[in-house]
């Protein structure tokens, strides 16, 4: 469970949380105007009939006076086509605050997606994610479009409906309105315990979308443990915990409506009561009776509109907090003001006043610790020389990667510094320096697309010609030409299309494109069969000379041409030299190399027995 998905949100109706969102509605100010001036036009034109009505009782019934018609038609006429042009403006108006709203939202979470640190991704489970930028941003939209028209059209009604009432007959009017303090206590309770159902489901559907995501991610896996009923169990839990809860939001919303109805038609029976006593005492005519009448029972529906959108308002409170916390969740790392000022940002970047990066590194008494507490390195301490290529080994959970990934600034130091040419690197944005880092990992992500559009990945200015240099410096030519296409070969959803050394030389081919200064090869050789192997060693002889490069490795004939070979154990170096003076040591490196050449020949011996 991440730690999102533990957050509890408890409070009721937060206002300052919607004028947030409001805030970025306000970007579409025209809309908004539209929106309100067609609303008060159907207002204005519905809240005439009444009126209209009452004329023609007195005037044409009461009165027997006719001469008039002609003018109350036009005036009809009129209202209609007021009416028509209102639902038309105001539909399309509400439209676009949709479109627009849910588009920002989902723009300004992918925005805060690629500047997020990796330590947020550590924490957060895809499923969550995702959630937030599909159905809650969708459900945000609708309310802050719809639910608005429907809120402004029931708020404008009803106060032109009570001026009218009141201007009409005083008294009738309060015995309508006496209804309205039970009205507005029965909605917060209702709308208390709606809103606590609701926060509920949002979470247990974040739960189900996450179950998606890794049921499709891992259905190898699945059908490999034979996981199928298993995990079919376990989606059923989540899904009728969804429907348990989601049913109980959906009865007391239901319940709401035909409570405040209840409510409402008392307030119109003592309405007909009252009002047909004075029309009786001829205090006030049949047709003010019939127009009160009308404004009495037309208003239950603005009032059930208002209650509707106040439910809903309490259902996508929930998922407002969960986008909003997306939204707002500060980076672990962020370059200071000033230095985005000088050198920019991910998104805005300033290369003309980058310096050039020469590959001097040093890690200077630096400690690390993750999040959850786990300490990884104290006061590590390692120089590299431009040019220099270093291999590190050692047992899993060592800290290699973690060493690298402090190199690439993709976690920072909790203490010392991490120089590159003679700077701490916090001195320099994260662009600076993540656009000079060539890094190829163990399980390299490929896009849907072409190899081509592939490997541009990392330089989108490359000419076709370039490309294809690329391939061939890494040995990935050959493989890429043997298909039907070509480099116009679509290497399918996660390079599924490719095997897994063909998706690493194709990586690999991307990182050299991307004319790095800084390379990280992090177990790039792990999972790949022999030959890809040697094609990769020959790459990384041929690419990696002069520029300084990291190689995570563990199989050990990949490095033996390393400059340094470092041995870590517990975040510590034990053992430092090249291939050969390790040997001569007969220490850690010496067992560990050993141990892996018998293994390797003893599987050849099978293989070729």
């Amino acid at each position: 469970m991440d730690f999102y998905e533990d957050q509890e949100y408890t409070k009721n109706f937060e206002f300052s949380l919607w004028k947030k969102l409001i805030k970025i509605a306000l970007g579409y100010k025209k809309a908004i105007a539209g929106l309100l001036g067609f609303t008060l036009l159907l207002v204005c034109s519905e809240s005439a009939w009444p009126l209209f009505q009452r004329y023609a009782i007195d005037r044409f019934i009461e009165n027997q006076d006719l001469s008039t018609i002609p003018m109350y038609i036009a005036f009809c006429v009129l209202a209609i086509l007021a009416q028509t042009l209102a639902v038309y403006g105001f539909v399309r108006c509400a439209g676009r605050i949709e479109t627009n709203m849910v588009r920002d939202v989902r723009k300004r979470g992918f925005t805060k997606l690629q500047e997020l640190s990796f330590s947020y991704y550590d924490t957060t489970q895809v499923g969550w994610i995702m959630a937030r930028m599909t159905t809650d941003a969708q459900k945000i939209g609708d309310v802050l479009s719809w639910g608005f028209l429907d809120l402004l059209w029931g708020t404008f009604y009803i106060a032109t409906a009570v001026v009218i009432m009141f201007a009409l007959n005083f008294k009738l009017a309060l015995i309508v309105f006496a209804t309205m303090p039970f009205m507005m206590v029965t909605s917060y309770f209702f709308q208390k315990k709606i809103l606590k159902r609701w926060r509920e489901s949002r979470r247990i559907n974040s739960r189900i979308t996450a179950s998606y995501n890794e049921g499709i991610n891992g259905a190898k896996t699945t059908k490999t443990l034979i996981r199928e009923s298993r995990n079919l169990d376990e989606f059923k839990g989540l899904s009728s915990s969804m429907k348990r809860v989601s049913m109980k939001a959906i009865m007391m919303s239901a319940l709401h409506f035909p409570v405040i109805m209840a409510l409402s038609s008392v307030g119109f029976g003592a309405v007909v009561w009252a009002g047909g006593a004075e029309v009786m005492n001829t205090v006030i005519t049949l047709g003010t009776f019939s127009a009160f009448m009308s404004y009495t029972f037309n208003m239950m529906d603005p009032i059930m509109q208002i209650a509707s959108v106040l439910s809903e308002i309490q259902a996508a409170q929930a998922s407002a907090e969960r986008t909003m916390t997306l939204l707002e969740t500060e980076s672990d790392i962020n370059d200071r003001p000033e230095v985005i000022e000088k050198y920019g940002d991910a998104l805005n970047p300033k290369p003309e006043n980058w310096p050039v990066i020469t590959g001097d590194i040093e890690f200077k008494n630096v400690s690390f610790k993750y999040k959850t507490g786990e300490k990884v390195l104290e006061n590590f301490n390692l120089k590299v020389k431009p040019g220099e290529r270093i291999a590190l080994v050692g047992e899993t959970g060592s800290g290699k990667s973690t060493i690298v990934n402090l190199l690439c600034r993709f976690y920072e130091p909790t203490e010392g510094e991490l120089l590159i040419d003679g700077v701490d690197y916090r001195e320099r944005s994260q662009i600076w320096l993540q656009s000079s880092l060539g890094y190829v990992l163990q399980a390299p992500h490929l896009f849907s697309g072409t190899i081509m559009e592939n490997i541009r990945y990392s330089n989108l200015e490359a000419s076709d010609d370039e490309v294809i240099e690329a391939a061939k410096l890494v040995n990935a030519y050959d493989f890429v030409t043997r298909f039907e296409k070509g480099f116009d070969a679509d290497v399918g959803e996660g390079g599924n299309r490719l095997s897994s050394g063909e998706k690493q030389l194709v990586s690999f081919a991307r990182a050299v494109l991307g004319k790095s200064k800084i390379f990280v090869l992090d177990e790039a050789t792990s999972s790949i069969d022999t030959e890809t192997e040697q094609k990769i060693q020959k790459a990384i002889d041929k690419v990696l000379t002069g520029k300084t490069s990291f190689i995570v490795a563990h199989r050990l004939s990949t490095i033996r041409s390393c400059d340094r070979i470092l041995v870590i154990d517990n975040g510590e170096i034990i053992e430092s030299g090249n291939h050969r003076q390790l040997l001569r040591q007969r220490g850690h490196y010496y067992n560990l190399y050993t141990n892996q050449f018998k293994e390797e020949a003893e599987m050849k011996l099978l293989r070729e027995a």
